[in-house]
Formats: structure tokens, sequence, C-alpha cells
């Protein structure tokens, strides 16, 4: 991992907190973790915080909703939320290597499609029901 300094974090546009969720710098561990894993953008901290990778390529609006979504997920946790959706396909293969916990992949699913996201495949009527409900939870909430 190439040395550390304020110069190679690029200046983010991001919210101090999303949903109540802080937005924090990532720790010695997590850098190199990132710095090995370019490809993942952010993370929900088991400290309840949102972390994102600086050494991602992802412009701010990407990383805006990268953070969102990590909100999302930690709201969906802390709340002890078990989506009962079933998975697509598709879906299943998309995210056979994200985590063999199936509710850490739902969750992910629910943040992107409340993102936007296109990496979730097709949302099925059942998702898409569980996620109008999860946005309506989540408008009740104070940013």
């Amino acid at each position: 991992m190439p040395p550390l300094s304020k110069d190679l974090f690029p200046k983010r546009n991001i919210p101090e907190k999303i949903y109540g969720y802080e937005v924090r710098n990532p720790r010695e561990s997590e850098l190199q973790y990132f710095y090995d894993n370019p490809n993942v953008s952010g993370m929900a901290a088991e400290d309840n915080r949102i972390i994102l990778n600086p050494y991602s390529n992802l412009d701010n609006n990407q990383m805006n909703s990268v953070a969102q979504n990590e909100a999302i997920r930690l709201y969906l946790r802390n709340n002890k939320i078990e989506p009962t959706f079933n998975l697509t396909d598709e879906q299943t293969k998309q995210f056979k290597d994200y985590s063999t916990n199936l509710t850490d992949v739902k969750h992910t699913i629910l943040g992107r499609i409340l993102t936007n996201d296109t990496s979730v495949g097709k949302v099925t009527p059942e998702q898409k029901k569980y996620s109008d409900w999860l946005q309506k939870q989540l408008s009740e909430l104070k940013q």
C-alpha cells in the first residue's frame, strides 16, 4: 500500500450522516482492504458507520449512492429486518460470492434498488413492494 496522505483522498461531497448513520474515514486495516479490493466501493462497518473506499474511481454521484446504499444496509441490520422475498436466478448468480448470509444479500439488493443501481438485475414485483415499504420507512427518518 502506498504511504497514506490526505492528497490520496479525493475531495468528495458526501454528507456527514445519511439516515442518521455517520460517514467516517477508514481505519488503517480498512484502508489496506480497500487498496487490495478497489472494486469494493464502501462498507456498512461493524461500528454502525459508513466507510468509503478512497481508492475508488467512482465519481461523486456514484459515491453518494454507495454511501446511501450502506446507510440503508445499516438501517436494515440495526432494525433486524429480514426480508422474505426470493432472489431471481440472475441475482443468485450475481451475488454468489458476495456473502454466505442470504439476509446480507437481500439487504444489498434493497439498497441497490433504492439507489437505482442497475447491478441488482431484474427486480421482482415482491422486491419492488418491499423496497417501496422500506423507502417509506426511510423517508420518515431525519437525514
